[in-house]
């Protein structure tokens, strides 16, 4: 579905990490761990296709539907939640009906919110709205950097079965958490950016922070590469949206900038 090949990220002097290789399959779910300002959310925004790595390769399969979902929401604050989801609907060129759009804020627990403000909504609500606009692309690659931010018990439950029921319908789920107690057991796989390299690359019940253990395949990649410590610095170039710069859903097949004015759709 996915693969880093050799994957750095620098900005001027400042690496960020470099020699980040490994692949994701279809059916999985893997969480992507480490400190504050260890890379986390750019080497997913490099897997999304919205920041091109400094050095490496990321590449998607031709089936890949990218959703991602950011630190900040991709609404329109003036208008309703169902207002945002009907302009996501014919943006994307989806064949949703008012019913089916309202289902989608059902999925969600909004559907008694559907003609309110997305502009009043609470942190979390806005997170949920978000999410359901996501989901009604039906990524078959779904990005999430930390979308428990804001939500209550009850919207991390519901958030944590839309994971498990992404990885159910045969989708590959990569998301980054600081909640190793609640997130590590919907993960297959964990994987961990320390010292500006994947230090850690296996199952969730075997990592502690600090560890310093890859898979044989990374290992072995990250050896071949460890005389490129230089690499030309770039910076990224985010999608110009409405209030943000996060939470967008692109085509396959894009591993450069997003184009600017806004997010790709999914077909």
């Amino acid at each position: 579905m996915l693969e880093l090949v050799r994957v750095a990220k620098t900005y001027g002097v400042k690496v960020i990490f470099k020699d980040v290789s490994c692949a994701f399959a279809p059916a999985s779910v893997t969480m992507l761990v480490g400190g504050n300002g260890a890379g986390k959310s750019t080497l997913m925004r490099i897997m999304a296709g919205l920041s091109r790595p400094s050095a490496g390769e990321s590449r998607l399969a031709e089936n890949a539907r990218v959703g991602y979902l950011g630190h900040s929401t991709f609404l329109y604050p003036g208008l309703t939640a169902l207002e945002n989801l009907n302009f996501w609907r014919s943006a994307c060129g989806l064949a949703y009906s008012s019913q089916g759009l309202m289902a989608a804020l059902e999925r969600v627990g909004l559907e008694a919110h559907a003609h309110e403000r997305a502009g009043v909504f609470s942190r979390g609500m806005a997170q949920r709205l978000n999410l359901a606009r996501v989901l009604m692309q039906a990524p078959n690659l779904l990005l999430l950097d930390e979308p428990g931010t804001g939500l209550d018990a009850s919207s991390l439950a519901l958030l944590r079965r839309e994971v498990l029921d992404a990885r159910a319908r045969d989708a590959c789920v990569i998301l980054i958490s600081h909640d190793l107690a609640g997130d590590a057991p919907l993960a297959d796989r964990l994987l961990a950016l320390e010292g500006r390299k994947l230090a850690y690359d296996g199952s969730p019940s075997g990592y502690l922070p600090g560890t310093a253990v890859v898979s044989n395949v990374t290992a072995a990649s990250n050896a071949e590469a460890e005389t490129s410590d230089a690499v030309a610095g770039s910076t990224s170039g985010a999608p110009q949206g409405p209030e943000n710069n996060d939470g967008c859903i692109q085509n396959s097949g894009q591993n450069g900038e997003a184009p600017q004015g806004g997010p790709q759709c999914c077909a």
